[in-house]
């Protein structure tokens, strides 16, 4: 069965969803939708790439994927659908792709499809749901589009690497409030080269060992470990630590290594 998947700014309270949901269903009634998630701030182009980097290779080749973030018709935006790795994607050219993939994609298209006005502030019932059926149905993507080869580049802030230290930031936190940095399991080990280390955040609070598992502390306890997305991570167990903590999205940490 073809698979679709949404990631959206959209919320849940409003109708948004459910029109978008709906026009989808009418173009191709058996397919099957997946929610990665409608809860990125409006217009979060950063936030909507690390949810949907992390999600997208569980996905069977063919997936279609969806990107509702930023997409309002203006005469600057480019509407694209690609190809990567085997899945499909279709969204507003703003950088997304760039700061998702780790190379160009296979092709890249500009959509044609023609714009009803009467979806011109909801392009996503119109001409992305067009764009994700005709691709979700087996359909070429040269068919939808004109051959294109570069995307807008927007560039993550990078962690700052000294000889004993990384100082990176906070750039996402998830529903259960655990503290995601920019600082991956490679860069991490390529500085360490085994030596201990401290991490440090805000004043007075620091962690001086990598766990497993949230489990391993006793509950209450902050830690910080390598979590599904390969970033280190701050966390309490079964805790707010966003909250408990004071962390927020831009925060400074710094590793220092001895």
């Amino acid at each position: 069965m073809a698979i679709i998947t949404l990631t959206t700014d959209l919320g849940y309270k409003d109708f948004y969803q459910a029109a978008l949901k709906g026009s989808i269903y009418s173009l191709l009634p058996n397919v099957n939708l997946v929610d990665i998630t409608h809860s990125i701030s409006a217009f979060n182009v950063p936030q909507a790439a690390f949810v949907l980097k992390n999600a997208f290779p569980y996905f069977p080749p063919g997936t279609v994927h969806l990107v509702g973030i930023d997409s309002v018709y203006s005469e600057r935006t480019r509407y694209l659908a690609m190809e990567y790795r085997g899945q499909f994607f279709v969204g507003s050219d703003n950088g997304i792709f760039s700061l998702m993939f780790q190379e160009p994609p296979s092709q890249i298209v500009e959509l044609d499809i023609m714009q009803d006005l009467k979806f011109l502030h909801f392009p996503l019932t119109d001409i992305f749901a067009k764009a994700a059926c005709h691709l979700a149905a087996g359909k070429p993507l040269s068919e939808i589009g004109i051959p294109v080869t570069e995307l807008e580049e927007k560039v993550n802030l990078q962690p700052v690497i000294e000889k004993d230290m990384i100082r990176g930031s906070v750039i996402y936190i998830d529903s259960f409030q655990n503290v995601i940095t920019n600082i991956s399991k490679e860069l991490f080990s390529k500085v360490q080269q085994g030596r201990p280390f401290t991490l440090y955040f805000r004043k007075s609070e620091s962690i001086s060992q990598l766990s497993w598992h949230y489990n391993e502390v006793p509950e209450g306890e902050k830690l910080c470990l390598f979590g599904i997305s390969n970033y280190l991570e701050i966390a309490i167990n079964k805790g707010n630590a966003s909250g408990l903590l004071g962390l927020h999205l831009g925060d400074i940490v710094r590793v220092e290594f001895h």
